[in-house]
């Protein structure tokens, strides 16, 4: 359907959310996950996690190079929305990707080998731990420039809309860049077309190193889009069964053509903004409070031996694995060839 008239269509729908009216109401929904589901959130996160912090590690050896920023402590907000969208969704986020692109099916080989520089990294090696990309995983970006993936997300839910091929664009961003110019214009396009995008902001309080309270004048962001009649919610990002809740409500609404929605995940991230981070902003008891309270991995590891769905062994065997592959993965990205000087100009227009 012709994005005017799909408008149009869409205009008798509710201006209501999927989880909670505008001002913000309602109650906060969880889902209950079964056995298997519940051990596979917990696996895919104990992947994230134990990735970076690999790849922490490659970057204090010299093997990573430039930017660097670790996605440690939010991993339960890619988990939770990973599984709530369907086959053919896209998710397009910043430079704090490495779980975004993991949590999407791509390989860790592939993910370890781009950010150490490889020729059989996602970008052939040229790219590094702020650029890469998979079409085939439906992945469009890690992007450097701060708030810029809202508008191109903005962009990949106006063609789903113009092709009318049922999919919903997932849009991640942080509470820094939710201050962006850019990102206000994507809102009003993308209310006005009815657009099936999933405005998803992580907000892990300090943006690059500066605590929301000092730098937003509004810091509940699920009230954003108020003003474009975007409806919003505010979620418990730290805990992959409200993530999923929230998320499938808010997914299932865009899908259906009621335009966009905004989820503001209440996360929080352990290290600085990237490695060059000392993250002096913030006291110590802080980050251990959140570790030893609200730990997303740590909550469902617990659950899971307190419903005793799974025992201590059975979570050290994951463990294991997971640490295995993640081991592969930077002995292959640490062996790789790196990219042939001839690749210099490839895929740039001169």
């Amino acid at each position: 359907m012709p994005v005017a008239a799909k408008s149009a269509a869409s205009e008798k729908s509710t201006a209501r959310g999927p989880g909670k009216d505008q001002a913000g109401a309602g109650a906060a929904a969880i889902s209950i996950l079964s056995r298997e589901d519940e051990i596979k959130a917990y696996r895919a996160m104990l992947l994230i996690r134990r990735f970076e912090e690999k790849a922490g590690q490659l970057y204090g050896m010299g093997l990573i190079g430039g930017f660097c920023h670790l996605y440690i402590g939010q991993e339960a907000v890619v988990i939770g929305m990973g599984m709530a969208i369907a086959e053919g969704d896209q998710v397009i986020t910043a430079y704090r990707d490495h779980g975004h692109m993991l949590a999407s099916g791509m390989d860790p080989k592939g993910v370890m080998a781009e950010l150490t520089g490889r020729r059989s990294g996602y970008s052939k090696g040229k790219g590094g731990s702020m650029h890469m990309f998979s079409t085939e995983k439906n992945f469009y970006g890690g992007h450097g420039i701060v708030g810029a993936q809202v508008s191109l997300g903005t962009g990949i839910a106006f063609a789903n809309c113009y092709r009318d091929n049922g999919r919903v664009c997932l849009t991640y961003f942080g509470d820094g860049a939710a201050n962006q110019g850019q990102v206000y214009e994507s809102f009003n396009m993308a209310e006005l077309w009815k657009l099936p995008v999933v405005y998803v902001i992580e907000n892990n309080k300090y943006a690059m190193g500066t605590s929301v309270d000092r730098s937003s004048a509004q810091t509940d962001f699920s009230k954003r889009g108020l003003s474009f009649n975007i409806p919003g919610e505010r979620v418990d990002g730290m805990d992959v069964r409200a993530v999923k809740a929230a998320g499938e409500k808010a997914v299932a609404f865009a899908r259906a053509g009621n335009g966009p929605c905004i989820l503001e995940m209440m996360t929080y991230r352990y290290r600085g903004h990237s490695m060059s981070d000392p993250a002096k902003y913030r006291p110590k008891d802080e980050v251990e409070k959140v570790r030893a309270e609200h730990d997303p991995i740590e909550m469902v590891r617990t659950r899971l031996i307190g419903e005793k769905r799974a025992s201590e062994d059975e979570l050290k065997k994951i463990d294991a694995e997971v640490r295995s592959i993640i081991n592969e993965a930077a002995d292959f990205a640490s062996h790789e060839p790196e990219p042939d000087p001839a690749e210099l100009y490839a895929d740039v227009t001169r």
